[in-house]
């Protein structure tokens, strides 16, 4: 068994002040400059999401700070390289969903040919490695979501957590003429040869585990007093419990994925990560998803989405308002 290491809580890269509202002559040049800020925010929030789940230790079968988990291609360097490569285009996403008129056909083309040109990029970055494919497809739909969303200025942190996941949903369910009907990823033969719904299915949902399970799981864990390392890790295992993650089924199968869902609730039923009972039932999860081969990467996926939500409400309270 790997030794545990402390989780180290990533900062935005990119740190870019909002300007304040004002009703002189040059408002509609500070309206786009606040329109570029936002953009910018909400890339530097995707890409904060991505490494605290990267840094986020000690996850079972996972990359994590301690080491490459269940996988034999994959570091963590390697994950944040990755994570790196992809703020440009998350920007680029919350653009083009903030210039957009409304929900519709042409902004869910767009935020596609976006993630396809990040999926590219990652690639590039990792020498064909596949660190971030569905983490991309997650946050770019909640970037959109959230650029759509806050554009507004509505109001009430938790309305706009709800409805951003309620948006991220209803442009997943749009057609896209151009994306490939069949792309032969590992986590799409896993849908079909097992009968679930994976990422897709999630999203066009408007994300269910992460709004009922995730958040709900990451706020009691902190309001019990809990470190934020331990609250993350038991948002997490909240997912792995109920979620059918196509990660460990196309590498473990059904077995594979009983075993997770099945230790996960054993590590909450004892009280999470925080308490010496949940330890030991981690760590047992932990062993036997290396002894599987087993890597709950949709989980993790999930889990950065979680993140990114979390974040989005703290700035919306933060300025009683999402901007």
């Amino acid at each position: 068994m790997r030794p545990a290491l402390n989780v180290v809580t990533a900062l935005p890269r990119r740190a870019v002040a909002l300007p304040p509202p004002s009703a002189n002559a040059g408002a509609n040049a500070l309206t786009a400059c606040r329109a570029d800020s936002l953009a910018h925010r909400l890339a530097d929030l995707a890409h904060a999401a991505l490494v605290d789940e990267a840094v986020l230790s000690p996850k079972p079968g996972l990359v994590d700070a301690r080491g490459s988990g269940a996988h034999d291609d994959l570091s963590l360097a390697l994950m944040l390289r990755s994570a790196d490569a992809l703020w440009p285009f998350f920007h680029a996403m919350a653009v083009a969903a903030m210039e957009a008129p409304r929900i519709g056909h042409a902004l869910r083309e767009t935020l596609g040919a976006i993630g396809r040109d990040a999926e590219a990029a990652m690639l590039a970055a990792t020498a064909g490695v596949n660190t971030h494919r569905g983490a991309i497809w997650c946050l770019g739909l909640l970037v959109g979501a959230a650029g759509l969303r806050l554009r507004s200025g509505s109001h009430g942190a938790a309305a706009s957590i709800a409805t951003i996941a309620r948006i991220a949903g209803a442009i997943a369910a749009l057609p896209d003429r151009h994306r490939p009907r069949i792309t032969g990823n590992k986590g799409e033969l896993a849908c079909i040869a097992y009968g679930v719904g994976g990422a897709r299915a999630q999203a066009r949902a408007g994300f269910p585990h992460v709004v009922r399970r995730a958040l709900p799981m990451l706020a009691a864990s902190r309001a019990r007093g809990d470190s934020e390392a331990g609250a993350r890790l038991n948002a997490l295992l909240a997912l792995m419990a109920e979620l059918d993650d196509t990660c460990v089924l196309a590498r473990a199968g059904r077995p594979g994925l009983d075993f997770m869902q099945a230790g996960a609730h054993a590590v909450l039923a004892a009280g999470g990560v925080a308490t010496v009972p949940g330890r030991r039932a981690l760590r047992r999860l932990d062993g036997g998803m290396l002894a599987r081969g087993a890597s709950p990467g949709g989980a993790a996926d999930l889990l950065a989405a979680t993140l990114f939500l979390d974040r989005v409400g703290t700035l919306a309270r933060a300025a009683d308002a999402p901007v």
